[in-house]
């Protein structure tokens, strides 16, 4: 997923209406509306479109933390699907899929926070081994021709896709690996996760 697709996401995230809505329901939904204010802002740092902040993007990272791994399943006792919700009962049926998700998001928040002071991919905000020519450069790890690339880790047929490992690799994500990446890379991760989670277990509003 591009920082053009976490900018869709974070709008879906932002627009959970509260009308109606109380208890554990309001609560997640009030969870889920601050992560997506914090995707939109993100996706801005992401793209270029404001000056690279390695504060803000840690504090961001914090913010998606505190609503992933199990503050997040908590939010979802089972059956609380009353009011304006739109959570799938499919969360309950495929507990151990959503509970590796929130953990997966969990880990990348993690690496995310940790990796702030790295910069971008091509060295905006960064320097050093994640720049153009570095380690996580142009034709490397987050290149053209990179892992991160359509057709790899992070493509619609690899770890990250639909048909892919998602959800039940998050004991492979190194942190210590991930803390090496740039700012970027591991941002790409966080909105992959959150939109394959949207996918599986949240209800469309047409």
């Amino acid at each position: 997923m591009s920082v053009t697709g976490a900018l869709l996401l974070a709008g879906v995230a932002g627009a959970y209406a509260h009308g109606g809505a109380s208890g554990i329901v309001k609560e997640r939904m009030e969870a889920m509306e601050e992560m997506g204010d914090v995707m939109k802002s993100l996706t801005a740092i992401m793209r270029g479109d404001k000056d690279y902040d390695a504060d803000a993007v840690r504090a961001g990272a914090a913010v998606i933390k505190s609503h992933s791994g199990e503050a997040l399943t908590k939010q979802f006792p089972e059956h609380s699907l009353e009011g304006p919700s739109e959570a799938k009962p499919e969360i309950w049926t495929d507990w151990e899929e959503f509970e590796a998700l929130a953990k997966q998001l969990d880990i990348f928040a993690t690496g995310l926070g940790a990796a702030a002071g790295n910069g971008l991919a091509h060295g905006k905000g960064g320097a050093g081994m994640m720049g153009q020519t570095g380690m996580m450069g142009q034709d490397t790890m987050m290149g053209g021709n990179s892992m991160m690339s359509q057709g790899g880790m992070m493509g619609s047929g690899g770890m990250m896709g639909s048909g892919g490992m998602m959800g039940n690799a998050g004991h492979m994500a190194d942190p210590d690996m991930l803390a090496q990446m740039p700012a970027d890379g591991l941002f790409n991760m966080v909105a992959q996760t959150c939109s394959a989670c949207h996918s599986q277990f949240r209800v469309e509003k047409n």
